[in-house]
């Protein structure tokens, strides 16, 4: 972990991923991050391909973001553990949820109770359309907010969208501006002593991250559509085949079109009008495409990725997700954190970390994803509490 949030101590009560992934970055980040959890444990802990592991609750979807966090049991329906939660808050910095809007209210736990604990308490709510509106109380996933954002719709081809995007995009992005907002609010109140309150928004962090697509329609009134692997900037700038496997080039510059038809031998390009400019190549991309591909059919992805980008044409293969976590690059970067005695599983463990460096060093959670309330004796028993046991494997 890094020392950035040194001292900062996170009470999180989230569960599956968008919140359990905002607690994580600040885990990263040096905080100290107590994941507060029903005797039921986060429902992620039940999630993963790994079969064995979710019996043991130590699923690989907790496993993904809850490293170097803390966890206890409390069940916030009963009153002792209500008033057990009510001391954490006060010795606590920031709080974050994700439940539906008013549950916290509801258990007697809501942000005008906390801060009366802790006056200047940064609480960070996580829902799926916000704490106000006419579709806040709507329950939502990722892949709802995918549809109602509009990624659906312009992900794939006119022939196959809309699709979902391959992986939990919104939950994520969600998480990622919760942290951003935590670290934000903790900025302010060191200079002015106030607390915040931070409604964090699935649908509209997703809305905020569309800002290309959004933007063509808010400011020249152009509809986004589905372009597949395209790029509806430029021309080439896409994907194209190979003589083995695919390749991502983004020659998106004048220079780097020049060079490229200079690299594949090919100066008439330059010289035909349909490809003269970009908004000529952009009208002509499948015929430019079709001739790209033919010349780079003599020789590998692989090949074409390392000449074109010593000539300065960005240019990268496809990959998939092992190829990449086994590059040499990423893991000379110490992109992910090795555990090799972790309680509750029965095989070592990797976590990806975030995705920055502090001072030239990578933040890395200090500690294995937790059994499920296993610091319940050194949190909780120092208060009175009777410490309630971790499930054991």
């Amino acid at each position: 972990m890094t020392e950035l949030l040194q001292g900062i101590r996170v009470l999180d009560l989230t569960n599956v991923l968008a919140g359990p992934y905002c607690a994580y970055q600040l885990a990263l980040l040096g905080a100290d991050v107590i994941k507060v959890e029903a005797p039921t444990g986060d429902l992620a802990r039940q999630l993963g391909a790994a079969t064995s592991l979710n019996r043991r609750s130590m699923g690989a979807s907790f496993l993904a973001q809850n490293a170097g966090k803390r966890s206890v049991v409390l069940d916030l329906k009963d009153d002792d553990d209500r008033d057990a939660f009510l001391a954490l808050v006060a010795e606590a910095d920031v709080v974050v949820e994700n439940f539906r809007p008013g549950v916290m209210e509801r258990l007697g736990l809501g942000f005008e109770v906390l801060r009366q604990r802790r006056t200047d308490l940064v609480y960070c709510a996580i829902s799926g359309f916000g704490q106000t509106g006419p579709m806040c109380n709507n329950p939502a996933y990722d892949q709802i907010i995918q549809g109602l954002s509009g990624i659906m719709s312009i992900t794939g081809t006119p022939e196959c969208a809309p699709l979902r995007v391959g992986y939990p995009v919104c939950d994520t992005l969600g998480g990622i501006f919760g942290a951003f907002a935590v670290a934000a609010a903790l900025i302010r109140r060191m200079r002015t002593g106030a607390g915040a309150f931070l409604d964090v928004s699935m649908l509209e962090c997703s809305l905020s991250a569309l800002g290309w697509p959004a933007s063509n329609y808010l400011v020249a009134g152009v509809e986004p559509c589905p372009m597949g692997n395209d790029n509806m900037t430029a021309s080439p700038s896409g994907t194209f085949r190979t003589g083995d496997g695919l390749i991502n080039i983004a020659a998106n510059k004048q220079e780097q079109f020049e060079t490229l038809c200079a690299i594949l031998r090919c100066p008439d390009l330059l010289c035909d009008p349909r490809f003269a400019d970009r908004e000529a190549r952009k009208r002509n991309r499948e015929a430019l495409r079709e001739r790209i591909e033919d010349l780079l059919a003599t020789a590998s992805a692989a090949v074409w990725e390392e000449t074109l980008n010593k000539a300065g044409v960005p240019a990268g293969r496809v990959l998939s997700v092992a190829d990449i976590l086994h590059d040499p690059h990423i893991e000379s970067r110490g992109m992910t954190s090795s555990f090799g005695d972790v309680p509750g599983m029965d095989r070592p463990l990797k976590v990806l970390r975030g995705g920055f460096l502090v001072d030239g060093a990578p933040p890395v959670p200090g500690r294995p994803p937790p059994l499920l309330g296993e610091h319940d004796g050194e949190i909780l028993a120092p208060r009175g509490r009777r410490s309630a046991a971790g499930v054991q494997p």
